[in-house]
């Protein structure tokens, strides 16, 4: 064990999850590599989880940050934040949300509670739809409408929390159904959930699931859940924390790929947008946004720093078309992936859009989640020089790719052959 390592165990919770049986302390990055500090370089696909949206040290990111702190650092909201309003005006157009509104926060966690708080007091209700296998953060009411065991440690919430079928494909009552038979199930079993209440507020889902194992429904799910939620006035809200800015590849939003009804009531983002500096904010229809009517203010949300990070992060991912390259590069990785895992008899999925892929293990023979070896994979990537994270409900068994957007093919087919390597030790 390092003495970073002691230090650490130390002094901060248990519960603080760190990976590797030896972890490693990352010092700088450039690009889509990180060094730790034995000197050691890693191609990284996982981002700071799916932070490092664009590149690590961004030459444009960082000379922002650095001219913005030569000014001024913080003001708080009571002071007009020229730079706020800028990347607001962006964000609000780039929504598709009609007549806009944007808060911003530190972080996907806090977007998601002052989601929360908007929806409930806009009709009323603490009664919330969440998806089964869902994350939504780690405060006390994102994880309240957390359907994942293993990031939910308490069952005491401030809100009546009904999960709802349709998150995950290929697994559970309706996985061997067809696309359609699975959306109109769903759809149904929506139906009679809302026979039996009455009042719910909102709901609330990634388009993708992120810890989740990036799982997601057919597309169209969600638009046909609309329909259903606007006929009982219940509010929408996108989860976009990790399927924002053009991951997918095919869309800005994730919600794009269920967009028959149009765009959600409120949307929610957070990381990629700082490249790693503490960006988060809801996005929500000005009527649903203003509805609160008590004072508020964000001391740190909204900071001078981050929105000029995240004005210079944004112009860079829109000028370099980096949505289209996650889709170019992150299909040619798909496909690769595809390839390797048909090989590998531990492998029983490789999902996912543009540069948000999750590759899922079994016990061998089997269907039985195998969350040991996804493990062992982990260690076994980061021995070769590959960083990767691992998700999938509370077991754990999925390995999550999600590289820079800027990924290269050359770096893409880099990554999949380390990746082979990896799971071919463990297997």
């Amino acid at each position: 064990m390092t003495d970073l390592h002691k230090r650490h165990r130390a002094v901060l919770p248990e519960w603080l999850a760190l990976y590797y049986d030896e972890p490693i302390e990352l010092t700088h990055g450039e690009g889509r590599h990180v060094w730790d500090a034995s000197g050691r370089k890693y191609l990284d696909f996982f981002g700071g989880i799916l932070t490092t949206m664009t590149a690590h040290a961004l030459p444009e990111v960082t000379r922002a940050v650095s001219e913005q702190a030569a000014r001024i650092i913080h003001s708080s909201t009571l002071y007009l934040d020229r730079p706020m309003v800028e990347l607001a005006e962006r964000v609000a157009q780039l929504s598709g949300i009609p007549d806009a509104r944007v808060f911003f926060t530190t972080s996907g966690t806090e977007a998601n509670d002052a989601a929360l708080l908007l929806a409930t007091t806009y009709n009323r209700s603490n009664q919330i739809l969440a998806m089964r296998n869902s994350y939504h953060g780690r405060s006390f009411s994102a994880v309240s409408v957390t359907g994942n065991r293993g990031w939910s440690p308490t069952s005491l919430s401030p809100l009546q929390t009904l999960y709802v079928h349709g998150g995950v494909r290929s697994r559970g009552p309706y996985a061997e159904l067809s696309d359609a038979e699975f959306i109109a199930a769903c759809v149904a079993d929506l139906e009679d959930m809302l026979g039996q209440t009455r009042g719910v507020a909102a709901l609330i889902a990634e388009p993708i699931q992120g810890v989740g194992g990036f799982t997601s429904p057919p597309d169209g799910l969600y638009a046909a859940f609309r329909e259903v939620l606007q006929r009982h006035g219940i509010l929408w809200i996108a989860d976009e924390v990790q399927t924002g800015w053009g991951r997918t590849g095919e869309h800005f939003w994730g919600w794009q790929a269920h967009a028959g009804n149009g765009p959600p009531d409120v949307l929610t983002f957070a990381k990629g947008i700082g490249n790693g500096m503490a960006i988060g904010g809801v996005v929500a229809r000005a009527d649903v946004m203003n509805c609160l009517d008590a004072n508020s203010i964000s001391t740190f949300g909204g900071s001078p720093v981050t929105m000029a990070a995240g004005l210079a992060n944004l112009n860079h991912l829109l000028e370099h078309d980096l949505q289209g390259n996650a889709r170019r590069v992150g299909g040619l990785l798909l496909e690769r992936l595809r390839a390797i895992g048909a090989s590998v008899g531990c492998v029983r999925e490789v999902r996912g859009r543009g540069l948000m892929i999750g590759v899922e293990l079994v016990r061998p023979g089997t269907d039985e989640a195998d969350p040991e070896r996804a493990g062992a994979v982990l260690e076994a990537a980061r021995a070769h020089g590959l960083l990767i994270g691992k998700g999938g409900g509370h077991n754990t068994s999925v390995l999550r790719i999600a590289p820079p957007l800027s990924l290269t093919v050359a770096e893409a087919e880099q990554g999949a052959a380390l990746l082979e390597r990896a799971l071919r030790d463990v297997e």
